[in-house]
């Protein structure tokens, strides 16, 4: 059992139930954290908090879509009416969403990425204040190198502009709320192994408007391969505890150096 860094804290991680979300919600658990799941897709989440249970954790799945704001505020009132506190939030749940010319995308696919990505990490952190402002906490916002260091993903648009928008939301946050004591922080990570793919729509016409981009033999410069989640988690574990206790308003690329070498 490693040590407990995060021993009788709360925590609520949005998109719990794979990916990113799941590596940290497991991480935290770990740690001594009871972890709700914000998820929109139930079994999915349902399948981690079993995971942390039997490991001894604990785990409280609360459907969500963090698309719909009303879903958010209820989850947190939830939290808060369970467990009487809220210490850590992960904002994490997002998705790729369309990829298409600037010319030729739908503004329902802009706005979808919009709402999910951009607010509904506002909506989370809105909802979350006024149980963090009691002790303090810490909130994690997971962005990207999309947006922020690279920008050859041509038809990602919509999905670059609302990873940008988060870190600057996230340094309004930081300075906004520190007289709270609440830390505000953001992750950005590069190719990790998840299932975000399956939530990446290309249109037909995107090969019309892509340019070729070469890269020096190898793309991960530091693994020669993409990173895990488990890696991710170990910073968000960082950025959650009392290790990172006046780190607020940063960014943190946790990419193996990809960006360095696409930027």
């Amino acid at each position: 059992m490693p040590e407990q860094r995060l021993k009788g804290k709360v925590a609520v991680v949005t998109g719990g139930g794979s990916g990113i979300g799941k590596a940290a919600a497991i991480r935290f658990a770990e740690h001594g954290a009871t972890v709700y799941l914000f998820d929109r897709t139930h079994d999915t989440a349902e399948k981690t908090k079993r995971i942390i249970e039997e490991a001894g954790g604990k785990a409280v799945v609360i459907d969500c879509d963090i698309a719909r704001p009303e879903m958010i505020e209820q989850g947190f009132k939830q939290v808060a009416d369970q467990s009487g506190k809220l210490d850590i939030v992960f904002a994490n749940a997002g998705i790729n969403g369309t990829m298409a010319p600037i010319e030729t995308m739908q503004i329902e696919d802009w706005d979808q990425t919009m709402n999910i990505n951009l607010r509904g990490t506002f909506a989370t952190v809105k909802y979350a204040v006024p149980y963090l402002k009691d002790q303090g906490g810490s909130v994690i916002i997971t962005s990207s190198i999309n947006g922020n260091r690279v920008f050859s993903g041509v038809g990602f648009s919509a999905y670059a502009s609302t990873k940008a928008a988060q870190v600057a939301f996230m340094k309004m946050a930081a300075l906004e709320l520190a007289q709270y004591k609440i830390r505000v922080n953001a992750i950005c990570p590069g190719a990790i192994e998840t299932n975000i793919d399956e939530n990446t729509y290309p249109s037909d016409d995107l090969k019309e408007v892509q340019i070729p981009v070469e890269f020096p033999e190898g793309s991960h410069p530091l693994e020669d391969e993409p990173g895990s989640p488990e890696q991710v988690s170990n910073l968000v574990l960082f950025l959650a505890s009392s290790e990172s206790s006046h780190v607020t308003g940063t960014e943190i690329y946790v990419d193996g150096a990809e960006s360095l070498l696409r930027g």
